[in-house]
């Protein structure tokens, strides 16, 4: 995949586009994705730019792990799910949407379906206030 350095995720990285951030760190940014699968859908991505894992540095790879498992156990002790979905797709095929690796931190709850992935928009006030909730329980 060729790099498109004006993807939504790159914007937000150079503060051209709007997002409710959870943490960051120097090679991180973990934030709410805007059309969530489920209430605290979380996304992680990398400030390398890298349209797949595949064009990732080992060192940006494994910076996003760890934000990746630090972020995850705030959205489960914030939220208290009975599950948590981590996901990271590459390609279209795969279901890719934005070209900018991300992994998908998705709290599951016993009979509640996803909704569709990126599709249904949430409201930025429901955002920012599941937001508040995962960012005290860092």
């Amino acid at each position: 995949m060729i790099y498109d350095p004006s993807n939504i995720f790159s914007r937000i990285l150079h503060n051209e586009a709007p997002c409710v951030r959870i943490w960051e760190s120097s090679l991180t940014l973990a934030f709410m994705d805007v059309m969530p699968q489920a209430d605290g859908h979380v996304l992680v991505i990398p400030k390398e730019a890298a349209g797949t894992i595949f064009d990732l540095s080992e060192h940006a790879a494994a910076a996003c792990m760890a934000t990746v498992q630090h972020v995850a156990r705030a959205v489960q002790a914030a939220l208290l799910p009975d599950g948590l979905l981590i996901a990271q797709l590459n390609g279209e095929a795969a279901g890719q949407t934005v070209g900018h690796v991300h992994f998908h931190i998705i709290p599951r709850w016993k009979d509640v379906p996803l909704r569709p992935h990126g599709k249904v928009p949430a409201a930025a006030a429901e955002l920012e206030s599941i937001a508040e909730l995962i960012r005290g329980a860092f």
